[in-house]
């Protein structure tokens, strides 16, 4: 059986509390992927209750969903820290999805069903639209619920749970190219490529063009946080 992956255009039913934690767990988030909050920078809860102006208990959870996502390091009765993480590792976890992904759009294009591809397309329409918009959360929700879509399609679930659990982790830092509106354009011209390729079944396209995009994405990160610039790569003894 296939796992299955939540609607993210789902509206939250977590109740008051949950919605303000995840949205508290959003915009700290942010802050680390736009390099506000730098590697190693402590998270005292009292200053993040004063920014976002809520109580401690809704930064509290925040800071536990964050560290499940590797972002922050909550440490026994000494508080918690942005976890310490550099450029080159941020790579590694986008090289990382970009190949899993990839992997997911390969099948995709020969397993999803006429329902999943009816989805992919009405999921791209409203990408389009919140694109001309130039409205950044709608397109980052469109833009979650169509990868969600094409890793689904995939029907292997073994895939389908390690490119959900890869994605989670370097979630925030895809949420955040969005800032640059040129970068919304550039998305939606890359989804389109995407999507044609698995509209015609062709498993080689759709697995470059989604490797593409994740490389591209990886670039976009440090238009506007130049903190997580690449690397330069470094030459490899034999």
């Amino acid at each position: 059986m296939v796992a299955d992956v939540p609607n993210p255009l789902a509206v939250c039913s977590s109740g008051l509390r949950g919605s303000l934690a995840d949205s508290v767990c959003r915009r700290i988030a942010d802050e680390i992927a736009l390099g506000h909050f730098v590697p190693g920078s402590k998270l005292d809860e009292v200053m993040l209750a004063e920014r976002f102006k809520v109580s401690r208990t809704p930064v509290r959870e925040a800071l536990k969903q964050l560290a499940i996502m590797g972002l922050v390091d909550c440490r026994p009765n000494r508080g918690s820290v942005v976890a310490a993480m550099s450029a080159e590792q941020l790579d590694q976890m986008f090289e990382a999805i970009g190949d899993l992904e990839a992997a997911c759009a390969r099948h995709a294009a020969l397993r999803m069903t006429s329902q999943d591809r009816d989805l992919l397309l009405e999921l791209h329409k409203e990408g389009r639209a919140a694109m001309q918009a130039s409205d950044f959360d709608r397109y980052d929700t469109a833009n979650l619920a169509l990868h969600n879509t094409i890793i689904r399609g995939s029907y292997n679930a073994v895939l389908i749970d390690m490119a959900t659990s890869m994605r989670h982790r370097v979630s925030p830092f895809r949420r955040t190219q969005f800032h640059n509106v040129e970068r919304m354009g550039e998305s939606f011209e890359e989804h389109s490529a995407i999507v044609e390729a698995l509209l015609a079944h062709d498993a080689a396209s759709s697995y470059r063009q989604m490797r593409s995009h994740l490389q591209a994405a990886r670039t976009a990160t440090s238009r506007v946080a130049p903190v997580w610039a690449s690397a330069p790569m470094q030459p490899q003894s034999i």
